[in-house]
């Protein structure tokens, strides 16, 4: 009598450690980038040059630290600080607009404009990230706030992807829940704030990390919009490093190391809660 056959969701031993063998090679392959920039920023610029390919340096050179503490004439604690700030600030700013627009769009869609709005938000998504900053240069000049932190903080808040997600998640609330309620005599606000707000924790966190990791890594609006190198962060700094003899190597993968650390370091503890989040809002009721 011959064997049952193995169920069909089974994998042979030799089919698992071929698999593990593609992602282990992929991951290094993504993985190397990172690492090279490490490297170099402990080699100086014509160790790079002579040996660009090296994966350890040859002596862990950091007086690079000395020569990138001031940019352009400009502390690089204070660009430290700017990104810190403006990136948190924005951050805020824009996930409590987006929830607040996303909720009112979902309780009262026939309200006037409203319509007219949710698409303006799809627009902006498909229309080119950098042909948007001509006409806010030009608000912000009306405005104005050139020049200003506040005026980088809010054009950094603006958020058509975070908004279509909270609107995603709002959708996929049961109408019921809302309907008992308003029943029970909360108002909207007490709807927004004591029933949907904490079921919609999950995409909130989501929503902020995302936020976060994309206004960090921003560097052109606030180019723009920034008429001195106060209110420069750290993407901006990297600009900086080309000077009239030259780039410094090692300097912009000192200061690369500096930028990206944070961020891949907040990324890596929050990942698991970050593709929760987009699972959560990306289910349509």
């Amino acid at each position: 009598m011959k064997d049952a056959a193995a169920p069909s969701g089974t994998h042979s031993p030799l089919a698992q450690v071929a698999a593990y063998a593609v992602a282990s090679t992929v991951s290094l392959l993504f993985l190397y980038p990172y690492w090279w920039m490490l490297v170099s920023a402990f080699r100086s610029t014509r160790e790079m040059l002579s040996a660009p390919l090296r994966l350890l340096p040859e002596r862990f050179d950091l007086s690079i630290l000395s020569e990138i503490a001031s940019i352009g004439g400009v502390g690089l604690w204070r660009y430290g600080l700017n990104s810190v700030a403006i990136t948190c600030a924005s951050t805020l700013l824009g996930v409590t607009v987006t929830a607040l627009g996303a909720y009112a769009l979902v309780r009262r869609p026939r309200l006037p404009g409203f319509s007219l709005l949710r698409y303006g938000f799809l627009i902006t998504i498909m229309y080119p990230y950098m042909l948007l900053v001509i006409p806010v240069y030009l608000v912000m000049f009306k405005l104005g706030l050139l020049g200003s932190y506040a005026g980088i903080i809010l054009f950094l808040a603006l958020g058509p992807i975070q908004f279509f997600l909270f609107e995603q998640f709002f959708r996929a609330i049961p109408p019921e829940v809302i309907e008992a309620a308003v029943i029970d005599g909360a108002s909207e606000s007490q709807v927004l704030f004591k029933v949907v707000m904490p079921m919609a924790a999950p995409v909130v966190a989501t929503v902020a990390i995302i936020t976060f990791l994309l206004n960090w890594a921003q560097w052109f609006p606030i180019l723009v919009i920034s008429r001195t190198p106060d209110t420069y962060t750290l993407p901006v700094a990297l600009l900086s490093m080309n000077g009239e003899l030259g780039a410094n190597f090692q300097g912009i993968m000192a200061l690369s190391v500096i930028t990206t650390l944070p961020v891949a370091v907040l990324f890596l503890i929050a990942q698991k809660r970050v593709m929760e989040g987009m699972a959560a809002g990306a289910v349509k009721g």
